[in-house]
């Protein structure tokens, strides 16, 4: 549990499309996995077509100045393409997993599980930004890095400041247990949602968590605050808002979801 939780109001969390979503947190200016290209397709050897189906709300020149990424993974375009990856090199810091830092170079930085960095604040003070699990994939880590590769989720937490959460994509309820035994309650959770898959791919098994899934990631969070990301702009994604919609009113959960989110439909 976390000793420090603090609730407070909510600051805005600018959801741009796909996974992507800027927030401001202690000063510091968070985006996450950046991906601004226009509809097109990925491919890649061994690897799934992605298809990019809807434009970003912004693009890169409209967002000011960044203090840091918070990138899942750098694999997979629909985490991390072109106009992304660009971006990159114009950010102080880029937080990660341990192969994607090595693959970026500096200044990324990789989190493996449980560990932290500290960032100075511009009024002073720290936000600390801890690496939490995430699994790419229905199974075992061991069964699904091979296929689907390494993710990272992270904990933002600060004197002062809520707790936030941003998962990246994972698809199991189990580490968001763990996590919730060392933060819960959350007092923001974005949560990256949209149940992609391919059928040649764990059978056609999840990638990242359903809506319904979604809704119990909450729950056990016990988050204030719930910010769905990674349910629109793809192919693969096979659920979207009304789904989302639907399994946190299921939940009994409703109360949960942002209201920003809920009036961009």
């Amino acid at each position: 549990m976390s000793s420090a939780h603090t609730p407070t109001e909510q600051f805005p969390v600018h959801v741009l499309g796909g996974p992507t979503a800027l927030f401001e947190y202690g000063g510091l200016r968070f985006l996450t996995d950046p991906t601004f290209d226009g509809p097109g397709d990925y491919a890649s050897a061994g690897r799934p077509t992605l298809t990019k189906t809807a434009p970003s709300a912004a693009a890169p020149a409209d967002l000011g100045p960044l203090d840091v990424v918070l990138l899942s993974h750098d694999e997979h375009a629909d985490n991390l393409d072109h106009s992304g990856r660009a971006l990159l090199s114009d950010v102080p810091l880029t937080l990660t997993t341990p192969g994607g830092a090595r693959r970026l170079g500096k200044p990324a930085k990789g989190l493996a599980d449980w560990e932290s960095v500290e960032l100075s604040r511009p009024d002073g003070g720290t936000v600390t930004v801890t690496g939490v699990p995430a699994i790419h994939g229905p199974g075992p880590r061991e069964e699904v890095e091979p296929v689907s590769g390494q993710v990272v989720g992270f904990v933002l937490t600060g004197d002062g400041l809520p707790t936030v959460y941003v998962s990246g994509d994972n698809a199991s309820l189990d580490a968001v247990k763990e996590i919730a035994e060392r933060f819960a309650p959350l007092d923001t959770a974005v949560l990256f949602a949209g149940a992609p898959r391919f059928p040649m791919l764990y059978d056609g098994g999840l990638l990242v968590l359903d809506s319904t899934q979604t809704a119990e990631a909450a729950r056990i969070l016990g988050a204030r605050r719930v910010v769905p990301v990674h349910h629109d702009s793809w192919a693969h994604f096979t659920e979207g808002r009304a789904e989302l919609e639907a399994a946190f009113t299921a939940a009994g959960l409703t109360d949960t979801l942002d209201p920003d989110w809920i009036q961009r439909a």
